[in-house]
């Protein structure tokens, strides 16, 4: 039996996944102050406010700390000749295995806050389905697509 795969992704992702933590909570604040001003508008009880701040704090804690922390220790991927395996998940741990010779073609793919640190998302496409191996290196990130791509080709000469 395969034991589970070895490579982790950039420690950088950690911070990564805190931004979008950060961003993802504004939304919550934009709403949890929505909520405080209807509480003064319409003279609601003061718990609503309380409630309102509590569930901002506990997103905020949860998505901008805990998760990307979890999910870092989680994710693991490795690259072999015949196929790439993908670990990932919190409570349900999930465990991909793509065939090389069903990869169509292999992407890095870079937003804005990627890029700040250095980082890029392998995406690898079969016909059916697309999976991620995400917050790489850049140069990881290129060495491994090339090498998938290399793979994919021999994989699909060999058939």
């Amino acid at each position: 039996m395969i034991g589970e795969p070895q490579k982790r992704i950039s420690p950088m992702a950690l911070k990564v996944w805190r931004i979008y933590g950060v961003l993802e909570s504004l939304v919550v604040a934009l709403l949890a102050a929505g909520a405080i001003v209807l509480t003064y508008i319409f003279e609601w009880p003061g718990w609503v406010t309380f409630i309102a701040v509590s569930v901002f704090i506990i997103f905020t804690y949860v998505f901008a700390h805990l998760l990307p922390q979890i999910k870092w220790k989680r994710w693991r991927y490795e690259v072999r000749e015949q196929e790439i395996e993908l670990q990932r998940g919190i409570f349900i741990v999930k465990r991909t295995l793509v065939p090389m010779v069903r990869v169509q073609h292999v992407d890095t793919v870079q937003g804005p806050i990627l890029k700040r640190y250095g980082l890029s998302t392998i995406t690898i496409s079969t016909a059916a389905t697309v999976h991620e191996i995400p917050a790489l290196n850049m140069e990881e990130a290129d060495e491994l697509r090339n090498s998938i791509s290399q793979l994919a080709r021999v994989a699909e000469d060999d058939v």
